[in-house]
């Protein structure tokens, strides 16, 4: 059952998209939010990334940026049935994920779990702690905090990667404290 007093508020929704579209999908409908005048009802459309350390054929690691979910993209809005129209029509997607190709949001745990929403930490970290990371591409490294930058809820970690000590921006809700 919907909570009446949350229908004005946006919530993330799932779009399928055509493979290797994504981006150009996220363009077109960032192009329709405009040309329409829709940025009260449409606030935020992306592609969910990663960061992975690859290993390229010399043997070199390499931090890389790949999609977390091929031909899907995400979608903040305000649900209306004249939008659902305008967004399926749109270049490159071909509907939104749920029942009968209708739109369905996501959960609030769904939300924090793929960190779509900044979240508020409040840790006393300072320069010279020792943390251990979680979540992405550097779960369970350790590392000593170079600095802290509260404001924007994120954090240079210097971690040992590739065999030397390497600086590494982290959010503070991706650290734990374990001095």
């Amino acid at each position: 059952m919907i909570d009446s007093s949350k229908l004005d508020e946006p919530r993330w929704y799932v779009l399928h998209t055509f493979t290797g579209y994504e981006q150009m999908a996220v363009d077109n409908l960032n192009k329709c939010i405009v040309k329409n005048n829709l940025q009260e009802y449409i606030l935020e459309v992306k592609v969910p990334m990663e960061t992975v350390i690859e290993e390229d054929k010399n043997g070199k690691k390499k931090a890389v940026e790949r999609k977390l979910f091929p031909c899907y993209i995400l979608i903040k809005m305000r649900y209306t049935d004249s939008l659902w129209h305008t967004i399926v029509n749109s270049r490159g997607v071909t509907g939104f994920v749920g029942p009968q190709g209708r739109p369905l949001p996501l959960t609030e745990e769904e939300v924090r779990k793929m960190r779509l929403e900044p979240t508020v930490v409040d840790i006393k970290v300072e320069a010279g702690n020792k943390v251990k990371l979680s979540g992405g591409a550097l779960d369970g490294f350790v590392g000593t905090v170079l600095s802290v930058e509260a404001d924007a809820q994120k954090c240079k970690v210097e971690v040992e990667m590739f065999g030397r000590p390497t600086p590494v921006d982290v959010d503070l809700a991706q650290i734990e404290i374990i001095d």
